[in-house]
Parts: structure tokens; C-alpha cells; sequence
């Protein structure tokens, strides 16, 4: 019940009350049988005088002000008791900063597109909050006197459930009785799927995807009877498990830092096909099959929504290797440079396989190939990012095999260079006859041992 509701009863039952007490005091006997007017001089009954009681009418309009000061002096002067006016102003300055807050906050929650907080939002809400909060006290006592907060619907029972948090320009400027019917919907759809969890543990079950995605389907028809389709897709972005599963993927990818509109792209092409995935259970070949199906066109609706240039990115950032040749360059200031440090870490990885899978090397020279990998590999990321040289690792006793590198699709000779320290016109030297204009991928190349440091850019 809203709690003007419950102050507007409170100041209707103490105002009768007020009323009855009135009539009662006034009201005078007649002398029997004496006519309707009494001679003068007359007392009808000791110490009294006639007096003729006339109802006033008023309506809560008259009562209602914009200005709380006159809207106190006006329920004072109907005799309203002090303690309904608490109760009724409190009411009404708490709904009014309530609206204030939904309205007027930026909160984490409304920027349901991120992963991780704003640390940024999270602060400037925090000082906004404890503005109003400070100017809500200040109006209270001004209108009530300082005492006011031993007053403060101290006797309305509060929620027992946090509940939604329903702000921002789309959900915060929704009405009580919305807001009042969501926050039940949420309530019930919490309900039903603790109940079904609480079964399945009782009958020793793992409870089943395709339940729970019928009871989030239960839940979205019932919000859909409230809400429009942009206040639904609202509150879908914020709240729904599919938004949260995809808030989770971006959030894992680390630096992929989707905007809200490639955010609600995405989020309007995968949904239907995210709920079509979570009903199917079985594991059998059609079901594997579908499922496979669904996720393929899943995959296919990422692409179309982000485009050619954020979904290349947004597949890359699935590889570990690219994340950290990301971190790198980003700490390094130089991100540009991630997609060459990542073919250098694509590189090493290859070449370190290759050394430790090598049954012609002996244990001392895998780990002198392994060690020279590694110096090969800083001094690669050093120059590709523009930092100090690490220092030449010492010369070893016993110099390890030669060299060999397989081309990858969007090696050139100048990536080569960089990732052995080696300078490209060395190794076009111990590789006569390639074409460096066209390079095909799985061609081997010849890469012969080299101290001089790796040039700066391309040859």
C-alpha cells in the first residue's frame, strides 16, 4: 500500500474522531416541551447557551498545497492532530525524494552494458544520494522541528525484500502502482524458482535448465502484461539471465568494452535464440544436433550486430594469447601494437612446443633453445612497444640446432625479424630465393643465430 495512502487514512479517522468530540460538547437539550424559540433570558439547561452547529464541507483539493509550509498551516487549521501531520508530510516529502532519487541518480544498474561497475558512477551516485538525502532532513525539520525523525512512519511496516531496483529515465519515472506490481512479479518469479531448487534437493535431483527456463518465461509474460516494449526491454537488459550471461562473455573478454548500443544490438539478436538453446536438454543426437544448430546461427547474429571489425576483435579476445598480448601493449601505452605482439606470443608458443616435443635435442639444449626463446620473445615485446632493451642473455657454452620458423597467416619478413631479434636483411640472407612479397603460409624459414639487436620498424 503506498504510504500516502495509509497517512490520508490515518488523517480521515482523526479528523471524525475530532468531529464526534465536537458535536458531542456543543450539542444542547431543550427544555420539554418548549418551543423552538426560547424566551429571553432563558438557559436551557445550567451554564449552557443555544448554539446552532453548522456542517463545514471541504474537500483534501483545499487542503493540498504545493508549499509544505502552507500545507501544514492548512491541515492545522482543520484541526488536524499533530501526530497524522507527521505522518502526512513524512509520507509525502519521503515519496517525493523517493521519485527524485529514481529519477535523477545514474546508478551501476542503469548501465546494464557493463561487466564491472564504473567506479566513476558508483561515487557521483554516492555524493548525489547523501545531497538529497541531506536536503530531505533539512525540508523535514524545517516543517516538523528537529524531533521529526522520532516520527518517521516508525509505525508503517517497511519491505521485507529488497526487491528491483527500478531507476533511471525508463524505469524510474514509472508510476507507484507499476513499480509496486514489477516489484511482485520479481517477488513471485524468486519465489518459484527457490521452491523448485528446494525440490530438486529434497529428491536428491539436479535441477533441469528447461524448468528454470520455463519459469524465467512465466516471469516474462507477466512482465510484459505491465510494461511496455521498451520499459520490458529495459528491464530485461538489467535483469534478465540472458543479459547477465552476456554481460559475463564481454566481461571475461576483458577489453572488448561493448558500447550500450552494440550492448542492446547484440542483446535483441541472441535472446530468442538463447531461450530456444536453455530448453533444450537432451543429449541425444537430435538434441545435440539442435543445439549445435542454435548456437551456429547464435554465432552468426553476434557477427551481423557487432560488424566485420568488432566481431574480428571480439572473436580474437577469446584467445588467451591475444588477451595477454592486449594487457601488454595496453600497459605499455601502446595498444595499436597488440595484434603484432600477439603474433610474436603466437610465435613463441609454437616455437616452445615445437623445442619441447623435439626428441633430437638433448635435456641441455632444450633448455638452452627454451631460454634463448624466451630472451627472443622480451626482446620482441620490448621493441615492439618502444620499452628499454632487456639485458643480452650470456653467451652459452654449446651453441643449440639452427633455427627453422613456418610462416602464419599475417607473418611478413619485418614480424619474423621482430620475433627472433634478428635483422630482416640476415634472414633474407640465409633464405635465397623466397619471395618476401608472398609469403605462403606453412613455407619454412631458415632463422641463423643472431647478437645484434632487432631494428626499430620495418625494413
Amino acid at each position: 500500500m503506498r504510504w500516502r495512502g495509509l497517512a490520508l487514512i490515518s488523517a480521515g479517522v482523526n479528523l471524525l474522531l475530532a468531529v464526534v468530540l465536537f458535536l458531542s460538547s456543543g450539542t444542547h437539550m431543550r427544555a420539554p416541551g418548549a418551543s423552538g424559540t426560547n424566551a429571553p433570558g432563558t438557559l436551557i439547561g445550567p451554564g449552557r447557551t443555544n448554539t446552532i452547529v453548522q456542517r463545514q464541507f471541504f474537500t483534501w483539493h483545499e487542503i493540498e498545497s504545493p508549499n509544505y509550509a502552507d500545507y501544514v498551516a492548512n491541515l492545522r487549521d482543520i484541526g488536524c492532530p499533530e501526530q497524522t501531520i507527521r505522518d502526512i508530510i513524512i509520507a509525502d516529502v519521503n515519496g517525493l525524494f523517493a521519485r527524485r532519487r529514481a529519477t535523477e541518480l545514474v546508478t551501476p544498474d542503469q548501465q546494464w552494458w557493463r561487466s564491472e561497475p564504473d567506479s566513476n558512477v558508483v561515487a557521483t551516485a554516492a555524493l548525489k544520494a547523501q545531497a538529497l538525502e541531506s536536503e530531505r532532513a533539512t525540508l523535514l525539520t524545517e516543517l516538523l522541528g528537529p524531533n521529526w525523525e522520532s516520527g518517521d512512519l516508525a509505525s508503517i511496516p517497511r519491505p521485507t525484500r529488497s526487491g528491483v531496483t527500478l531507476d533511471g529515465p525508463v524505469l524510474g519515472t514509472l508510476s507507484i502502482e507499476t513499480k509496486q506490481a514489477l516489484q511482485n512479479i520479481s517477488a513471485r518469479s524468486e519465489d518459484r524458482v527457490l521452491a523448485y531448487l528446494e525440490l530438486m534437493k529434497q529428491e536428491g535431483k539436479t535441477p533441469d535448465p528447461a524448468e528454470m527456463a520455463r519459469i524465467r518465461q512465466e516471469t516474462r509474460r507477466e512482465l510484459a502484461g505491465v510494461l511496455s516494449p521498451l520499459q520490458l526491454e529495459e528491464f530485461l537488459l538489467r535483469y534478465s539471465e540472458n543479459a547477465s550471461g552476456l554481460r559475463n562473455n564481454f566481461g571475461d573478454l576483458k577489453y572488448f568494452n561493448a558500447s550500450p548500443d552494440e550492448f542492446r544490438s547484440v542483446f535483441r539478436a541472441v535472446d530468442a535464440i538463447d531461450q530456444q538453446i536453455a530448453a533444450i536438454t537432451g543429449s541425444d543426437a537430435n538434441s545435440v544436433q539442435g543445439r549445435r544448430a542454435l548456437e551456429a546461427q547464435r554465432e552468426n547474429a553476434i557477427k551481423l550486430a557487432l560488424g566485420q571489425k568488432r566481431y574480428e576483435e571480439y572473436r580474437m579476445l577469446q584467445d588467451p594469447l591475444y588477451r595477454q598480448a592486449m594487457a601488454t601493449a595496453i600497459a605499455a601505452g601502446t595498444p595499436e601494437q597488440a595484434r603484432t605482439l600477439y603474433l610474436v606470443n603466437l610465435a613463441a608458443a609454437e616455437q616452445q612446443s615445437s623445442i619441447t616435443n623435439n626428441a633430437a635435442l638433448t635435456a641441455s639444449q632444450r633448455d638452452i633453445e627454451l631460454k634463448q626463446l624466451e630472451a627472443d620473445q622480451l626482446r620482441a615485446n620490448a621493441v615492439a612497444t618502444g620499452q628499454e632493451l632487456p639485458a643480452e642473455t650470456p653467451a652459452t657454452p654449446q651453441p643449440p640446432p639452427p633455427r627453422t620458423y613456418t610462416i602464419r597467416r599475417g607473418d611478413s619478413l619485418s614480424v619474423v625479424a621482430l620475433i627472433y631479434g634478428v635483422p630482416p636483411s640476415v634472414i633474407r640472407d640465409a633464405n635465397p630465393g623466397v619471395n618476401w612479397t608472398r609469403l605462403q603460409v606453412g613455407q619454412s624459414l631458415n632463422i641463423p643465430r643472431n647478437a645484434l639487436v632487432p631494428p626499430p620498424g620495418p625494413p
